[in-house]
């Protein structure tokens, strides 16, 4: 049996929320490492070709995963949240396979990935702040 209206919606949050502390709890200590933490991070992106700037990088990746965390919470600007995420799983997926940490390191971001592309197509659902702010853009309908 599927889900639908409420319970979809309550499911939906539950999995954000979820997902969303994870990442909270993920990228806290990142940003709080300090430069030698952010170094280390944003070391992933040797791995891409790209030998500099890594304490730029790895403090953009806390910063995304920290506050991804959060907008994923609150279901705001989940669009480019969900990219950012997205982008930050590929890296450690990368990383991951590029030092042949075995499968358990390997789906860790590869299913957190697929979660955050099934949700760019699933959208935050209506408890969220994207849905309370479209639904006020609307413009609204004439009772005539």
């Amino acid at each position: 049996m599927f889900l639908s209206g409420k319970k979809f919606n309550a499911g939906l949050l539950l999995l954000r929320i979820g997902i969303g502390l994870v990442f909270i709890g993920h990228g806290y200590p990142k940003l709080m490492g300090g430069p030698e933490r952010w170094e280390e991070v944003g070391g992933a992106m040797s791995y891409l070709g790209i030998d500099s700037y890594h304490i730029i990088f790895g403090f953009f990746a806390g910063a995304a995963e920290l506050f991804g965390g959060l907008f994923l919470i609150l279901g705001f600007y989940m669009l480019p949240t969900l990219i950012l995420l997205i982008c930050t799983m590929i890296v450690a997926l990368i990383s991951q396979i590029a030092t042949q940490s075995g499968y358990p390191a390997i789906a860790h971001p590869l299913s957190l990935g697929i979660i955050f592309v099934a949700l760019l197509f699933i959208g935050p659902g209506k408890y969220s702040i994207d849905y309370k702010l479209s639904k006020s853009s609307r413009p609204r309908r004439s009772r005539w």
